[in-house]
């Protein structure tokens, strides 16, 4: 049963329950324990599982350990300490891993001066960097505090001298869990979670997580099921109710009519005057190459605030070494800034920060509370943060971020089911481990909470494809990996080779590499993989300044030949986070207020009063805001949570615009569009370009596009299946099926000591595709590659809300005709144009597409302006 704990213990309770050396060294560190630590110290000696919920800096990780260390000095004092390993310690980094093996050093240490004996604790890390004289230490003196990763722990559970060392577990630890729920690294660890359950027969499962939202899902995602009833477990949720300091800011006065270098010197200068004002500034993009760019602009354009010792930056493509020294400059004090992508937003301890700095729009408000909550990291300080905008779309996206951050309004996770790869995968293993009973494994497996609702049916499946009952799969070199004996109802492992196989392929995380341009032979650039799944035979998109149309793709590389006109897929569609569809609903509400407010014509000074107030933004924000609205509001409709806008649009040489504007977020747009093109395409044959963003999508073609019939016929009932379809012939489809094909083991990534090239694996995936959809279209494997590209890629759940919303009336759709694209439609339709414009044409292009709507605004006006 999942319960919220309630209850504040004393200082003087919890003191009764630690060992007197532990409450003599927390008394010469520390005042008081923290609020998470009154809830929860008390529960984990009382070996409840339990779920703690805070910001960072809230002492989550000295919450789960000083029980745990407590309990290891009463068995140290009693000499009764074995050598097994008592807690298991996993979180999502290799360097969070050796962080918490630092800051474990700190309470061991100074407790053992303490000590009148040999304390004896045993801590140890180990991941895939941990050397074989590393690993063999290990075996003849475990420790008794494991720090690993998911992936190494499926290893362990395989490996049987190690294994043995595990059966004593008494604590595991899940460190940043909300960063495992929603994707498939948390699958394989709830699934390594309960073969540890069945090895040890129950331990004590404590979650750390950041703010997020439903916890009651995290909770049984954490604890799991029995018999179908979640596992107990307490839920400790604490808002430390910080003086959130944040504000949206603008470098210019208004966003659509600034120059474009103004905005982008506006954008440095007020960085610049940020960091400055502070002591250590952290600033996050949202790509790697946009770390990149910012570092190497302020140090250029400020070379007397900031050079390379001062300046640092931190993200995944950097040496281990760099990244390492970046971490120790900046908890050793001696930076005034670090500019990140999404590395620093995990827990990683890196000092005191007084200023978060996001550029451009986080994407998500859980995602913004994570990065804002890495300053002001002491206990009872405000965390202060500022996103800088530098887009009208961009501009009302994160107001609203920052009204939600303060509203307490958080996204909910999504956490996947029934990935039936690593299904394939974890029973490989579970028949490595021993000979299972079919029935009791199907039952091991369904204690998960990603498995739950696993039916017999999928199970079974996936047993006959590792069993080798697919026998056309052999002539693909996809052999049995396990056997089954029906009679005696049982399965185990097939083959000398399968633990060496199991242990060199495990894992979730996909092999990726950039992907080779070619015109003919001719090398002329790379794109990564993200980008190249977006890609259909036919589509255009700029590399290098130029034009390429789409051919085909091999491995990993990709043909194109040069092509003319703007590009059908925008160059900065990769690489960009998706909008949840939680936040766009929002700010369609937002939409829909000011709406009201231009319909009951008040004032500019009433709705900037308004915007001041409902907003965290400054008044250049609010101004550009207000202008924004007011040109869509006189010019054609603003679209809200009640209103679907399509808009038809003719472009440059007659080419036929429909605009959808529909704000639901990337995902749910991606479903929409390529359902809505697919069908289009079936019943009229008309050859379609479709454009995707968070705000809307379009569809394009130089004859009739047949948009709003397309869109129509989708339907609630149908829609999974039509979506499939659309899908069928992607380059994402094949993707992601290369991607489960490892994951469940039916093409390795390594062999006997050998690499297999990722290119070798890409071409592999698309042979074996083709086969097993001549085989069996409900091949287990193709099933899952599916509902990951419908479910995970795209979203297919909240499509089908939209759809329904739509049957039943209660969104209306509403049609209008423009010469030029309405103010909301303009980023999305010129997109493609603009990629091709030097950033001068650009500017000048944006400029007289603005002094054209407000003519055409005042024409409607008959002169009148607002």
């Amino acid at each position: 049963m999942i319960k919220r704990q309630t209850k504040n213990y004393s200082k003087e309770e919890i003191y009764k329950i630690l060992h007197p050396l532990v409450k003599k060294w927390f008394d010469l560190n520390f005042k008081d324990f923290t609020p998470a630590q009154k809830q929860s110290i008390v529960g984990v000696h009382r070996q409840n599982n339990i779920l703690i919920s805070s910001p960072t800096g809230s002492g989550k990780t000295l919450t789960a350990f000083l029980s745990i260390i407590s309990e290891l000095i009463t068995l140290s004092e009693k000499d009764e300490l074995e050598d097994n390993i008592y807690c298991v310690y996993i979180s999502p980094l290799k360097a969070l891993d050796n962080d918490i093996d630092r800051n474990l050093d700190i309470p061991l240490n100074e407790i053992g001066k303490m000590a009148k004996w040999d304390l004896g604790i045993r801590k140890a890390v180990r991941t895939g960097d941990t050397t074989q004289y590393q690993r063999n230490k290990m075996l003849k003196k475990p420790p008794h505090i494991l720090i690993t990763t998911p992936e190494t722990l499926s290893i362990l559970l395989v490996a049987p001298k190690f294994r043995e060392k595990l059966v004593n577990v008494n604590y595991v630890v899940v460190d940043e869990i909300h960063n495992f729920a929603e994707n498939k690294r948390g699958v394989d660890l709830n699934l390594s979670l309960e073969r540890l359950q069945h090895l040890v027969g129950g331990f004590t499962r404590i979650g750390l997580s950041a703010t997020v939202s439903p916890l009651e899902d995290v909770a049984n995602f954490l604890v799991g099921f029995e018999y179908g009833t979640p596992r107990d477990c307490l839920i400790v949720d604490v808002d430390y109710l910080k003086n959130l300091d944040v504000e949206v800011v603008s470098p210019v006065e208004d966003i659509v009519i600034a120059d474009s270098e103004d905005t982008r010197l506006g954008m440095y200068d007020l960085l610049d005057d940020l960091i400055m004002e502070h002591k250590t500034t952290l600033v996050f993009t949202n790509t790697r190459s946009g770390a990149e760019s910012v570092l190497y602009n302020l140090i250029k354009l400020f070379p007397d605030h900031y050079n390379k010792d001062n300046l640092m930056n931190h993200h995944s493509s950097l040496s281990k070494e760099k990244r390492l020294l970046t971490e120790e400059s900046l908890k050793e004090g001696k930076l005034k800034g670090v500019v990140s992508s999404t590395s620093l937003e995990l827990g990683i301890d890196i000092g005191y920060i007084d200023l978060v700095v996001l550029i451009n729009s986080p994407k998500s408000v859980s995602r913004a509370l994570q990065r804002i909550g890495r300053s002001g990291h002491r206990i009872g300080e405000e965390s202060k943060g500022r996103i800088v905008v530098t887009d009208r779309d961009d501009l009302v996206e994160c107001s609203i971020i920052l009204k939600s951050v303060k509203d307490g309004k958080i996204e909910k996770l999504r956490i996947p089911k029934n990935s039936l790869d690593v299904l394939s995968q974890h029973i490989y293993g579970m028949a490595i481990e021993s000979i299972w009973d079919i029935d009791y494994c199907y039952d091991v497996i369904r204690k998960s909470y990603n498995y739950v609702d696993l039916s017999r049916e999928e199970y079974e499946d996936v047993l006959s494809y590792l069993a080798g009952e697919y026998v056309e799969l052999e002539e693909r070199y996809v052999y049995p990996k396990i056997w089954i004996d029906y009679d005696k109802n049982i399965f185990g492992k097939k083959g000398k080779l399968a633990r060496m196989i199991y242990s060199t392929n495990v894992g979730t995380i996909p092999d990726s590499s950039n992907i080779l341009v070619k015109v003919d032979n001719n090398p002329i650039g790379r794109i990564d993989q993200e980008f190249m799944d977006k890609l259909k035979k036919g589509d255009t998109f700029v590399l290098g300044g130029s034009v390429y149309r789409f051919n085909y793709s091999k491995g990993m590389t990709i043909n194109v030949s040069p092509a003319s006109g703007p590009p059908t897929i925008p160059s900065w569609f990769s690489g960009q986070l998706p909008l949840s569809f939680e936040l766009a609903m929002e700010i369609q509400r937002f939409r829909r207020i000011l709406e009201t407010k231009f319909q009951a014509n008040r004032t500019k000074k009433e709705i900037m009063d308004f915007l001041n107030g409902y907003l965290c933004i400054d008044d250049f924000g609010a101004n550009s805001i207000y202008e924004y609205f007011n040109e869509q509001y006189l010019y054609a409709i603003i679209p809200t949570d009640n209103t679907l806008l399509i808009e038809y649009y003719t472009g440059f040489g007659g080419r036929k615009f429909v605009i959808f504007h529909s704000l639901y977020g990337r995902k749910v747009n991606d479903a929409l569009s390529r359902a809505t093109a697919y069908l289009i395409s079936e019943r009229y044959d008309v050859d379609l370009t479709i454009s995707i963003s968070d705000n809307g999508f379009y569809l394009s073609s130089d004859s009739k596009i047949y948009g709003l019939e397309g869109f129509k016929s989708l339907k609630v009932e149908s829609f999974r299946d039509t979506l499939i379809k659309a899908t069928q012939k992607t380059e994402i489809l094949s993707s992601r099926f290369r991607h489960c094909a490892g994951r469940s083991l039916m093409t390795l990534r390594r062999y006997k000591g050998r690499e297999k090239s990722v290119g070798r694996q890409q071409v592999r995936g698309k042979i074996l595709k083709k086969f097993v959809e001549d085989v069996d279209p409900n091949f287990p494997i193709l099933k899952e590659s599916q509902r990951e590209v419908i479910e995970d890629y795209m979203d297919v759940d909240n499509a089908e809300k939209v759809i329904g919303l739509i049957e039943s009336k209660r969104i209306d759709i509403k049609i209008i005709n423009t010469v030029i694209p309405s103010p909301f439609g303009f980023n999305l339709v010129s997109q493609g144009y603009l990629d091709v414009l030097s950033p001068n044409d650009k500017g000048e292009f944006v400029k007289r597409t603005h002094k054209a709507i407000l003519k055409k605004i005042k024409e409607k006006l008959n002169g009148v302006d607002r």
